[in-house]
């Protein structure tokens, strides 16, 4: 007991002293961090099962699938940054102890969201061919066919998680990361469920898919809004505040969400360029890609979840007037943002054999897969932080627009051009397209590293 007793003490210390503060200390950072870790464990690990599943319908469905969701996260995070917007304000005001406003945050965030989401979906719905035919017109009919019904199914879901990540931002924001665990998880393990039935034992393919995202997002969105008007106590919003949110609220969500909508359709829509890309490699490039996109998210779990967190943790210092803390905060996430990468890697890259096998790949394109991760995991160390985490940080403390700024001049003068000319031009493929994809990860955290040395990030007054 004693040599248990010591050994405790040193992580006690560090613990203190770089995780904890004025305000908040590591416990409560830690019971923040716990559950939003299990959720993008959760989110991840489910995705990681969902293309497998997918794959068993063959490489055309895995295509069309990655195809559609590469614009998908295009358009889903439009809704998702106004969702952050909401979180960033009802941090802020829960850490000024204004109880009042943060009610009318939420009930702001979840309304802009809500509205923003079915028009984005009612335009997908409508313009789904010439979209198609203008961004993958290169690929093959039985690829566009499936890629047609998931666009619309995806289209139709869309409020669904609007509503779900609108409730959840606000939960985060208030530090009820496990009230906001408990609704992801129902949404997504639904659907892990559904996508058993309708494509493993039904053998419905792409159609199948569709479904079950559809049944669990708008599953998801009643269970949402059941907890936010009936079993909350902190967050306390009526169905009628939805309908009658100040001006001045949807203003402040807004002065956060809009720019950072921007840079998301900017940042993704570059994304979706570097897609196009690869569609023009051919069916075996957008497997590469996809299934490297889906390993590459598992190594992102603990750091994932430290960019969540760091906006309730960053939010609610502002919100109480300490930047001292906020500046210590937010370089020990830094630091152990790159350390969980450094582990993560080393676990799971001896693992690459067992964890592609689930996707079933053909053999053709195992050897690239494992360069691509390779070179990835080893990039991630230093530059996946800076250019993650950091933004997170300054975009709570009411920094949105120079963070969104700095990000969409990074996605379009280095991803895009970069990945261009090392991936097509100078025929590197799926590889040099993911080389210049951490060269702009290095530009833009050197960016955000300058800008986090002074004291500009912190001056907004957005409550």
């Amino acid at each position: 007991m004693f040599m248990q007793l010591q050994a405790r003490l040193p992580a006690r210390k560090w613990l203190e002293k770089y995780l904890s503060g004025e305000g908040m200390d590591y416990r409560q950072i830690i019971a923040l961090f716990i559950p939003i870790l299990i959720d993008q464990a959760f989110i991840i690990g489910l995705n990681l099962v969902n293309t497998a599943m997918i794959s068993s319908s063959g490489m055309a469905a895995v295509s069309a699938v990655n195809m559609v969701d590469s614009l998908n996260i295009f358009l889903i995070n439009v809704f998702v940054a106004i969702a952050t917007g909401g979180t960033v304000v009802v941090a802020q005001y829960k850490g000024s102890g204004n109880d009042r406003m943060v009610s009318q945050a939420t009930a702001g965030s979840v309304t802009s969201v809500s509205l923003i989401a079915v028009g984005i979906g009612l335009l997908l719905m409508g313009f789904h061919t010439p979209i198609l035919n203008l961004l993958f017109g290169t690929a093959s009919a039985e690829v566009l066919d499936n890629a047609r019904i998931y666009m619309i199914g995806s289209s139709i879901s869309y409020l669904g998680i609007a509503v779900v990540q609108a409730v959840c931002g606000a939960l985060r924001g208030v530090g009820r990361t496990r009230a906001s665990l408990m609704l992801s998880l129902i949404m997504n393990l639904l659907y892990v469920l559904l996508n058993v039935v309708f494509i493993n034992l039904l053998d419905m393919g792409v159609l199948g898919m569709t479904l079950a995202v559809n049944i669990a997002r708008y599953a998801g969105m009643v269970c949402a809004l059941v907890y936010l008007f009936k079993l909350d106590t902190v967050l306390r919003v009526r169905v009628r505040d939805l309908f009658h949110t100040p001006i001045s609220m949807l203003r402040r969500i807004m002065f956060i969400g809009v720019p950072f909508a921007a840079e998301q359709m900017f940042f993704n829509g570059g994304k979706l360029l570097t897609q196009i890309f690869i569609v023009s490699l051919g069916t075996y490039a957008i497997a590469t890609n996809a299934i490297a996109g889906s390993l590459a998210m598992v190594f992102q779990i603990p750091a994932s979840a430290l960019s969540l967190t760091i906006v309730t943790v960053v939010g609610q210092c502002i919100g109480r007037g300490d930047a001292a803390d906020a500046r210590k905060f937010i370089k020990s996430f830094l630091w152990i943002g790159s350390a969980s990468y450094a582990l993560v890697a080393l676990i799971l890259m001896p693992l690459f054999h067992p964890l592609v096998s689930i996707f079933s790949p053909p053999a053709e394109i195992i050897d690239d897969l494992f360069v691509v991760l390779l070179v990835n995991a080893i990039a991630q160390v230093p530059l996946w932080a800076v250019s993650f985490i950091l933004p997170s940080a300054l975009r709570a403390a009411g920094d949105s627009r120079f963070t969104s700024i700095t990000s969409m001049l990074s996605m379009w003068l280095f991803r895009v051009v970069f990945g261009y000319i090392l991936g097509i031009v100078l025929g590197y493929g799926v590889l040099g397209v993911w080389l210049a994809m951490n060269c702009e990860w290095a530009v833009r955290g050197a960016v955000f590293l300058w800008r986090f040395r002074g004291k500009k990030w912190y001056a907004h007054k957005l409550i």
